[in-house]
């Protein structure tokens, strides 16, 4: 149910890609390199995804082929039950995930805690994922790519839009209305062109790592723009 509330009453909230954004590369395809270990994948999909996790640091998702990546490290989970995945999740956030959390990303979402904000991470990457993320660090929730379940079986068929572009802008209106959020006082950070759509509908945008297309768009617009190496990880 929407919350009726005057503009100047309502909620601030900051919105927060994950891929290259709060984390250095893509989450999904982690989550990959794990279900390989696990015997879930043969070796020569664990190679691609190596592959495309290297392209995606160095050029984020300009690479038209990363969508389809992401969608085959999702179709590692068809045939897992549901009980097993808290664990495999898990052990994704804490050897793969975590360790490559940006700081200074990490402490604008504290930083946005701290004031009272809502923070909400908004990623193409399983939901489970995106929610483990979010507990840890504290936010208030989680938004993400859902995958079919059938008696307690996932079927690594996605539910509904991954979240990606115009349908991240979709789901923070959403958001906005049940919760009772002011786009026009909220933030938003993303790496990505492709997330246009959700960066040009709050007040407050900032561009992290960014792509050479959002760049430009970003220094047009006057945004912040963030940028870190690979080095700051260990400046933890």
């Amino acid at each position: 149910m929407a919350v009726n509330k005057t503009n100047n009453e309502k909620k601030v909230a900051a919105f927060f890609d994950v891929d290259n954004t709060l984390v250095r590369g893509a989450a999904t395809i982690l989550f990959g390199k794990i279900a390989f270990r696990d015997g879930t994948i043969k070796r020569r999909d664990i190679w691609r995804f190596a592959f495309e996790q290297m392209m995606f640091i160095r050029r984020g998702e300009k690479n038209n082929t990363l969508a389809g990546f992401k969608e085959r490290a999702l179709s590692v989970t068809k045939g897992y039950s549901v009980s097993s995945l808290e664990p495999l999740m898990q052990t994704v956030y804490e050897s793969e995930i975590k360790p490559r959390l940006w700081p200074k990303t990490v402490a604008a979402v504290k930083e946005h805690l701290a004031q009272g904000h809502e923070v909400w991470l908004i990623t193409a990457a399983p939901v489970e994922l995106a929610e483990l993320i979010a507990k840890d660090l504290g936010a208030t929730g989680a938004l993400g790519t859902v995958v079919g379940r059938n008696n307690g079986v996932l079927t690594g068929e996605l539910i509904g839009e991954a979240l990606h572009g115009q349908a991240k802008r979709k789901a923070a209106k959403k958001l906005a209305v049940e919760r009772g959020i002011s786009l026009s006082k909220s933030w938003a950070y993303s790496d990505s062109v492709n997330d246009l759509p959700l960066l040009t509908l709050v007040k407050n945008a900032v561009a992290v790592n960014p792509d050479k297309a959002l760049t430009r768009y970003a220094e047009a617009a006057n945004w912040d723009i963030l940028r870190f190496k690979k080095r700051d990880l260990k400046r933890r």
